[in-house]
């Protein structure tokens, strides 16, 4: 992996994620090429750069990790580790206060420093990832606790295109 460098952004040529929250959208890119768009949902408190204000943090970031390769759809993250669960209704009735992260994560690092990396800025430490909520959550309105929550099928979708070191732009347009 390596890390992009923010004079070369957006990339002439090679993939990479664009997030609206304004419109609570995501695009995926292939150089200047729309390849996909899906609805998201942000940060319900807005977007904010500060650790522990439960805001989606703006400026260029890129995917740091990628993590749940090979596990089942709905799979429950906790810490970045799968639990070993697969949501259900029946789970989510057992646990009606968790905030689920679900099926795949993508973890985001700043590149900006002093914007969203470094200090009590950084995306990475905060644990701003994209991912997957379960299907009664709403999309394309900001509901999540600073995170960018995504319908499975999108996420499989972006898992399987965007590696480690893909740029990712989140601005609120």
């Amino acid at each position: 992996m390596r890390t992009p460098a923010l004079a070369k952004l957006p990339p002439e040529n090679e993939g990479w994620i664009e997030i609206n929250t304004k419109h609570q959208q995501l695009c995926w890119w292939q150089g200047r090429t729309l390849q996909y768009t899906c609805a998201v949902s942000t940060g319900e408190k807005g977007v904010g750069q500060q650790e522990g204000s439960g805001q989606t943090p703006l400026g260029w970031h890129y995917i740091r990790a990628s993590i749940g390769r090979d596990l089942p759809d709905n799979a429950v993250f906790r810490g970045r580790r799968w639990t070993g669960e697969v949501f259900s209704s029946m789970l989510a009735a057992d646990f009606p206060h968790r905030d689920w992260i679900l099926t795949r994560i993508l973890w985001l690092c700043g590149l900006e420093k002093g914007v969203n990396r470094g200090g009590c800025v950084d995306s990475q430490r905060r644990y701003i990832y994209l991912h997957g909520t379960p299907p009664d959550q709403p999309m394309g309105i900001a509901a999540s606790h600073g995170c960018i929550r995504l319908r499975n099928s999108d996420l499989l979708y972006l898992f399987d295109h965007a590696q480690p070191g893909t740029p990712v732009w989140l601005h609120d347009g």
